[in-house]
């Protein structure tokens, strides 16, 4: 009785709280002075027409470092904790969702490089695109054709596109305006596929940090199920 009258008391304050900030918020009418910044100066500063990518890779690259870190912390408790205990033999894919994923499979890996290597053109990122590339490997699961990829490769990737990340973020602090300034290299046409300075490159290591740990979660999932 004392656990329900306290679990009410909760949702009435979690209640309380909603009410209040629903209740208090307006709709703003200009733009903060930040994000003025970013609309008027985004592009002539990092040369990337996707403002959106500029901020995550530019002027809260630190953030996104932070971010990927969570994430590599997640896959790396998925696989502490995820032990391969169940041994038995998996039962046979589908035919049709086998040859369905070969025709799929590299319409899928060909998306998500697009995601990522114009992340700072159009809409996308590493981020996206690494979802993407994620998702393949995971068709590639189901379909039967990739349970016997290992994790060391992906642990390899993703070791290395995250060391690269630091490397570029501490050359653009010492040699250009600060952790990860795009600057770092030429800016190049804005619109063009070679622009942005290190944008692109940023895109990239993240995109592939991101997909490398999707994919060694699902495969840890996948063998913990005895599906190896």
């Amino acid at each position: 009785m004392v656990r329900k009258f306290l679990i009410f008391l909760l949702l009435v304050g979690l209640g309380f709280v909603f009410f209040t900030l629903v209740s208090d918020y307006t709709l703003p009418e200009a733009l903060g002075p930040t994000a003025r910044h970013y609309g008027e100066k985004g592009i002539s500063e990092t040369g990337a027409l996707n403002l959106v990518t500029a901020v995550l890779v530019t002027y809260r690259g630190l953030d996104t470092l932070g971010e990927v870190t969570v994430l590599f912390l997640v896959a790396s408790i998925f696989g502490f904790y995820l032990k391969p205990e169940n041994t038995r033999r998996p039962s046979p894919p589908s035919p049709l969702l086998n040859t369905a994923s070969g025709m799929i499979l590299p319409l899928i890996l060909l998306t998500g490089i697009y995601i990522i290597v114009n992340g700072h053109i159009s809409p996308g990122g590493g981020f996206q695109g690494g979802a993407f590339l994620a998702s393949a490997f995971l068709l590639a699961l189901l379909a039967g054709t990739g349970r016997q990829l290992s994790t060391r490769l992906f642990s390899i990737i993703e070791s290395s596109s995250g060391f690269l990340y630091v490397l570029l973020g501490l050359a653009g602090l010492f040699f250009a305006g600060g952790f990860l300034d795009s600057r770092l290299l030429p800016g190049g046409v804005p619109g063009k596929m070679i622009s942005a300075g290190t944008i692109p490159l940023v895109s990239i290591l993240i995109g592939l940090k991101v997909g490398t740990e999707l994919s060694s979660m699902l495969i840890k999932i996948t063998h913990s199920d005895g599906e190896s």
